[in-house]
């Protein structure tokens, strides 16, 4: 039997693991070919990030094993966030736990947090065309496409695929 997975915010004792786990999963998936992209300098600012967005963070057996970073329309982090809308970012577990069940506690926890804000109606998300194991989470907790909101990163050609949740 799996260890208890619990889901709290991020503090900063924990920036230096959310660095690492986000850096190493985007780059164990193939996601970026190498750790100098500036993508993948900007993701390894935590603290920067966690001024400006709540992150959240899975902790098994008192080690961080994963994060997510939540925003809501108008905020700095939120990408494609409609009005009614919780949107989460950069949900990553560690490499060597995947497939453990933190991304799908986190992405339950995402769910019931939402139902609890006023005036939220629905959680989206935006993740990549080719990242096949992030849509099974994300078909698996009744996410479903919104390919009318799927988007190009700017000044590129890469589409990223928008998915939303009514809650």
């Amino acid at each position: 039997m799996q260890p208890q997975i619990s889901i709290r915010p991020a503090v900063e004792a924990d920036f230096d693991a959310i660095a690492r786990i986000t850096a190493g999963s985007y780059l164990a998936a193939g996601y970026f070919d190498s750790a100098d992209h500036p993508y993948m300098q900007q993701i390894r600012e935590v603290a920067a990030r966690a001024a400006k967005a709540t992150i959240w963070v899975a902790e098994r057996d008192g080690q961080v094993v994963g994060s997510v970073t939540l925003a809501l329309a108008g905020e700095p982090y939120a990408d494609i966030a409609l009005a009614d809308e919780l949107e989460f970012r950069m949900l990553v577990v560690d490499p060597a736990v995947q497939r453990s069940g933190a991304g799908l506690a986190m992405v339950k926890a995402i769910i019931e947090h939402a139902k609890s804000l006023d005036g939220i109606h629905g959680v989206a998300l935006t993740t990549g065309a080719t990242w096949e194991s992030a849509h099974g989470l994300y078909r698996k907790t009744g996410f479903r496409r919104v390919p009318a909101r799927d988007w190009l990163v700017p000044g590129t050609d890469i589409k990223l695929l928008v998915y939303r949740l009514d809650v």
